[in-house]
């Protein structure tokens, strides 16, 4: 693995204690204004130093980030489909090269759609963006989606981060499961697991906590956390669970306090 591609990895990943804490805001690519995102600069400036990367769009990246950041840029380089449209496996790489590296981009994401109808040129298309990419030393994450007729259980999503690991993901993103342990297992790559829709903050809590215990490196979360009454408190435990090794009674203990320090502390969109 040469050098740039490692660097950036470790941007991601910290060598420190192998650990990632990803803020994911790159929701609008096919949701539109999703709640609580309906202004990403607002949300994302008290979010971006509690977070090691941010996942988002090229859009939300040159409109809505600080050029002064050293947070590194997950960048979403996949779409085409919207939640109205016909079929939201329907993606392609809509973002080139070139325009990743003038974004300074850390590393690429896209979604992959095992199982669904569109799984072959999704597949193909991670293959092909990782070739592009390693000539540039800059690592590909790759995202199992799931369509609405498939399960989360841990056959599917072994089958579904092995063959992402296969076409040569460096990380992948896939949620949460009964005997997760399975799906570490027989993946190669690091794996991150996603928050996906808002749940109780204690919830999200266990759901960070199980993870890393499952062997994940870390979380990629976005609506459990600025959906959060209060975002940054929310970072923050999830965070001291990741980077801190609190267990879940510590941590929402910890969202609690700085709850009660600051109740107004960042609503970002008011």
């Amino acid at each position: 693995m040469d050098w740039g591609l490692q660097n950036r990895i470790s941007q991601i990943i910290k060598p420190q204690n192998n650990r990632a804490l990803m803020l994911a805001v790159d929701h609008g690519y096919f949701l539109g204004p999703t709640e609580k995102l309906e202004n990403p600069k607002k949300v994302i400036a008290p979010l971006l130093k509690y977070c090691d990367s941010l996942m988002l769009t090229r859009g939300v990246q040159r409109t809505s980030v600080p050029t002064s950041t050293n947070v590194p840029m997950v960048l979403r380089v996949s779409g085409g489909s919207s939640i109205i449209g016909e079929d939201l496996s329907k993606e392609e790489i809509t973002v080139s090269i070139k325009d990743a590296i003038r974004l300074n981009a850390s590393a690429l994401a896209m979604s992959i759609f095992v199982g669904s109808k569109y799984e072959h040129q999704t597949i193909v298309n991670l293959g092909k963006l990782v070739s592009e990419a390693e000539e540039y030393g800059i690592p590909v994450l790759a995202v199992t989606a799931v369509g609405k007729e498939l399960g989360k259980d841990a056959r599917y999503l072994s089958l579904a981060c092995r063959i992402a690991a296969e076409q040569g993901a460096h990380i992948v993103k896939t949620y949460y499961c009964d005997n997760f342990e399975k799906v570490v297992q027989s993946c190669p790559v690091p794996i991150i697991v996603a928050g996906g829709k808002k749940i109780p903050e204690r919830d999200a809590l266990q759901l960070t906590y199980n993870a890393i215990k499952g062997g994940a490196v870390g979380v990629d979360m976005g609506r459990n956390i600025w959906q959060s009454d209060n975002p940054v408190a929310m970072i923050r435990a999830v965070r001291s669970i990741v980077h801190g090794n609190s267990n879940v009674d510590q941590a929402f203990k910890l969202y609690q306090t700085l709850c009660n320090e600051k109740p107004n502390q960042n609503k970002p969109n008011q």
